[in-house]
């Protein structure tokens, strides 16, 4: 499924694959890669509140910036809650990117194998396979609480709606 007016980068057009996810919906699940290879899905964080943050990539400003924002965040939120950063970068960058950050709360995952992720949240972006900017916040119950894919890639996401719906 392809989906066309929803997102731009620089103000051109871009093709999101995968379906739209709306609040109220299940959760997909997905497969990713944490910073040592090791396969992480949804269900790894059962019985969590789990706030996706999702970006086009680490070494960008705003996508530095976010996870930065999420990671101190993430230190003042519930124990019961979790903050993944979900991107195409490799493990490795990712890793590195948290040793020079000092990113310690959020945990940053890789999506480059198979897009499971992409494909499942349609954030999947098909000209440039990497992912939209967006924010999902999935309840304990698995059920989607917040959505929101940033409109023009560039942009930050509404960090203060997304950390409501996590509390």
């Amino acid at each position: 499924m392809e989906r066309t007016g929803v997102i731009t980068f620089l103000g051109n057009p871009l093709t999101l694959v995968g379906p739209e996810i709306k609040v109220g919906d299940k959760a997909p699940d997905f497969t990713v890669l944490d910073n040592g290879l090791g396969a992480k899905t949804l269900k790894d964080f059962a019985g969590k509140t789990v706030v996706l943050s999702v970006t086009p990539s680490l070494d960008t400003p705003v996508c530095d910036a976010q996870l930065r924002r999420f990671n101190d965040t993430a230190t003042k939120l519930a124990d019961d809650v979790v903050v993944l950063n979900v991107s195409m970068d490799l493990p490795f960058a990712n890793k590195r990117f948290c040793s020079v950050a000092g990113i310690e709360k959020a945990l940053t995952l890789s999506d480059h194998r198979d897009a499971s992720f992409g494909n499942a949240y349609g954030v999947l972006v098909k000209e440039l396979r990497l992912l939209a900017r967006a924010i999902f916040v999935v309840g304990k119950d698995g059920l989607v609480r917040y959505a929101e894919i940033v409109p023009e890639m560039t942009h930050h996401p509404d960090y203060e709606k997304a950390l409501a719906a996590a509390k």
